[in-house]
């Protein structure tokens, strides 16, 4: 726990006496008569052994292996047409693509500093760093042709650097675009957006504000409409804020630094230009929502054959895991089941990465990240701990 005064954003106080939900909500509704404790816990890592796996929580019928090992830190994954999975890592700044079907089969077909996000279109590999978006085309053997760098003037990353981008089903290419800050009134317009662009880079402009980081974001297959995770505000106690889902919809605001979660007004803002009630009447509330703190990362539509027929048109999203929370959160899989092409229910998918023990009184033996469907209909989730790609299959 941290008995540190914050003036320069929230200004709440991180106080050592317990203060379960509604104090946040008080503390921000009525400045200085409530007091907020916030703990920075972190699970200590641990080795990702056989025994360890074996003993991961997943639905009966599912079964969860290791499919490559020694990655690095492996961040964002994409399935290409003919099943290699493309592997971004971060701190590496590489892009490795890897044989659906003997994973000893890889090469870094990409080295470029601070690549993070990727995304497949018409036989071309798009991938963004802080600043820049870039495309190059797939040859043959899986290795990439000469480049384009289609965007240079992407707006300051700050505290959320971790560019994300996708393709929708207008076949404009979206980029999240997250936050400086924790909470902040940020200067640049296109900061805390989803922004869009031609395939080409051209026509750029502001799908959706008040995002604070939407990292995993895609389109339900049967409605088209987009879904993105958005991660809510630090510092402001163990449960608070929560993990967003959201239909990020065209011109729509989703409340961030302004409105939290399910409608609390942050006032230690001033709105410029309007007011903070009528910033609450243009927000949109979350659709769902998961534990504070837990962090999402990729997002993804099962639209494969291989699970049950009542996974069809559900969701995955990894959870990476928690820093400001006590006891942690994340270091999990978890389902969204949508009924009709609208989620419904969230519920663990896989679990038991995280363990009680160690220094801090909690230990992990992996930070989910990478997740995407196989072309066998099987799913890869990634590790960026330890380096490793996992498939999980059902076996009935």
């Amino acid at each position: 726990m941290i008995p540190v005064r914050r003036s320069t954003c929230l200004a709440l106080a991180l106080a050592l006496s317990a203060a379960p939900l509604p104090a946040f909500a008080q503390a921000l509704q009525n400045p200085g008569t409530a007091t907020i404790e916030a703990h920075v816990v972190k699970a200590a890592p641990l080795e990702a052994t056989p025994e360890r796996i074996a003993a991961l929580k997943l639905p009966a019928g599912f079964k969860l292996e290791a499919f490559a090992r020694d990655l690095g830190a492996p961040r964002v994954i994409v399935v290409a047409p003919d099943g290699a999975l493309y592997v971004s890592d971060r701190d590496a700044g590489t892009v490795t693509r890897i044989d659906a079907t003997d994973a000893a089969k890889r090469q870094v077909v990409l080295k470029k500093p601070d690549v993070h996000g990727l995304a497949i279109h018409d036989g071309t590999l798009f991938y963004v760093t802080v600043k820049e978006i870039f495309s190059a085309p797939m040859k043959a053997d899986g290795s990439l042709g000469p480049e384009t760098r289609l965007v240079a003037d992407l707006p300051d990353a700050g505290q959320h650097p971790n560019r994300t981008i996708g393709f929708g089903p207008d076949g404009w290419l979206y980029a999240s675009l997250g936050s400086t800050c924790n909470e902040c009134e940020e200067r640049n317009p296109e900061n805390a957006t989803m922004v869009r662009m031609k395939p080409d880079g051209s026509g750029r402009e502001i799908v959706a504000s008040g995002l604070r980081n939407t990292i995993g974001f895609a389109w339900e297959p049967g409605t088209k409409a987009l879904y993105g995770w958005d991660d809510g505000v630090d510092w402001l106690g163990n449960d608070a804020t929560p993990e967003e889902l959201n239909r990020i919809e065209p011109g729509k605001k989703y409340g961030w630094p302004y409105i939290f979660g399910a409608g609390i007004k942050n006032l230690y803002r001033e709105v410029p230009k309007s007011s903070l009630e009528q910033w609450d009447k243009d927000s949109e509330r979350p659709l769902l929502t998961w534990t504070a703190h837990a962090s999402s990362m990729q997002f993804a539509f099962y639209d494969g054959a291989q699970f049950p027929a009542e996974y069809k048109g559900d969701a995955f999203v990894t959870m990476h895991g928690s820093w400001n929370r006590k006891p942690p959160s994340g270091y999990e899989v978890l389902r969204v089941h949508f009924e009709k092409g609208l989620p419904m229910t969230i519920t663990p998918f896989v679990s038991g990465f995280l363990t009680e023990g160690g220094p801090s009184g909690w230990s992990r033996f992996a930070r989910p990240f990478g997740l995407a469907v196989a072309k066998d209909g099987s799913l890869f989730l990634g590790d960026d701990q330890h380096g490793i790609i996992y498939r999980i299959s059902y076996k009935g």
